[in-house]
């Protein structure tokens, strides 16, 4: 997870509208007229939990290209409408409809393929004239995207609940409600990782154990095994206390063929991995650090809808990083890598000076490291030789 950087009262700020997904950045010219949409009879209602997400259902459906450009030009339209009776001046946590209007481009291409481009609903081109006839295959009907996309305009629930998918990094990561939703900014983890094993085998020092702690959807745990790869480290183990991100962490793991490489333990951080304590070559973590009195202002996409068992860090957002890093120094092999996410420079300030004097002689090379707005967001390090760790339980 990730929040901006901002002074406590500006609460709604806290979490940036996830999902920087460049290739798709762009969206279709936009017409205000609206067209009338389905009666509400044929609005899906709340997205199943079970339900299979949008992106891997078969091409079982279809519609006709005006059919389309009409479900277009009435989405486009709703958000126009949404942004017009927003608070004036607009309150910091409303969506900017150009966000929303590459969100609905997201939807047309999860809902039929990534190659499907709504800017040809409105092109004159003699090509797409001539493709105006063909119908467009979708993974589900036009009534439900009706649906999706006034859940997601009126009542701010995110999309990727909606359409039960996340595309981060090079994957597309099935999500739902009770898990919470990656970051872009959590890919550099997986970055971080991989510049550590490179070095590694280049040293000559192979493999061993890693762990992902929290792993809520398995992003970190899927992208760090793919980074690992054959020959390069060895197995992950991703833990996580709800039930919810164990059912879909596994999923995400048999997707991505990794059974083998990937592992989920049900427990709270270390406690399901003492077989392991002082045998991980490395470790990382995206814990809950968004203070407790700050999460009734979060948007309303994240207070409404994304679980606060993933959010809540306590007090002062730092209960479950400190308990990580006392943890960290005994379940670390000498020399094993850490990096744990936070809430941004001041929180990260406090988390490196912790590490470096309250665990003295615990951890090596501790470090902040930038996210890709320059914001402080990751603590990294290696655990050290010292056999001297701190007197609390790392359960």
């Amino acid at each position: 997870m990730v929040v901006s950087r901002i002074p406590p009262p500006a609460a709604s700020l806290l979490r940036r509208p996830p999902s920087h997904r460049l290739s798709r950045f762009s969206s279709a010219a936009v017409s205000p007229s609206a067209t009338p949409p389905p009666t509400p009879e044929t609005f899906s209602s709340r997205r199943r939990r079970w339900e299979t997400p949008l992106f891997l259902r078969p091409l079982t459906h279809s519609a006709s290209r005006d059919d389309l450009k009409a479900f277009h030009s009435w989405a486009s339209s709703l958000v126009l409408s949404a942004a017009a009776a927003a608070s004036r001046p607009p309150h910091p946590s409303d969506p900017e409809p150009a966000h929303l209007l590459r969100e609905l481009r997201w939807l047309l291409q999860d809902a039929s393929t990534e190659s499907f481009d709504p800017h040809q609903l409105f092109s004159s081109s003699s090509s797409s004239a001539a493709a105006a006839i063909s119908p467009v295959p979708l993974r589900a009907e036009l009534g439900e995207l009706y649906g999706i996309w006034r859940e997601r305009v009126e009542e701010r629930r995110p999309l990727q609940y909606l359409v039960g998918c996340e595309h981060w990094r090079d994957m597309v990561l099935v999500v739902r409600e009770g898990v919470l939703i990656p970051r872009p900014e959590t890919e550099a983890v997986v970055d971080m990782v991989a510049e550590v094993a490179v070095t590694a085998a280049a040293e000559g020092e192979g493999g061993g154990p890693w762990a992902d702690l929290g792993t809520g959807s398995g992003a970190l745990a899927v992208g760090i095994a793919r980074v690992l790869g054959d020959g390069k480290g060895g197995k992950v183990y991703a833990t996580d206390v709800s039930s919810d991100a164990i059912e879909v962490a596994k999923i995400n793991v048999q997707r991505y063929g990794l059974e083998d490489k990937v592992e989920i333990r049900q427990g709270s951080w270390f406690q399901p991995l003492g077989d392991l304590d002082g045998k991980l070559a490395g470790l990382v973590s995206n814990p809950p650090y968004i203070p407790s009195r700050h999460l009734p202002g979060l948007q309303p996409e994240v207070s409404g809808h994304e679980p606060w068992l993933a959010l809540d860090g306590g007090e002062d957002g730092l209960d479950h990083l400190l308990h990580l890093c006392n943890g960290s120094s005994s379940a670390l092999r000498p020399g094993g890598f850490f990096v744990f996410e936070t809430n941004g420079d001041d929180q990260s300030e406090f988390i490196a000076d912790f590490v470096t004097t309250k665990c003295r002689g615990c951890f090596n090379g501790v470090k902040i490291v930038p996210d890709f707005s320059g914001i402080g967001r990751f603590v990294t390090g290696s655990g050290g030789s010292s056999s001297s760790h701190p007197s609390s339980s790392a359960a």
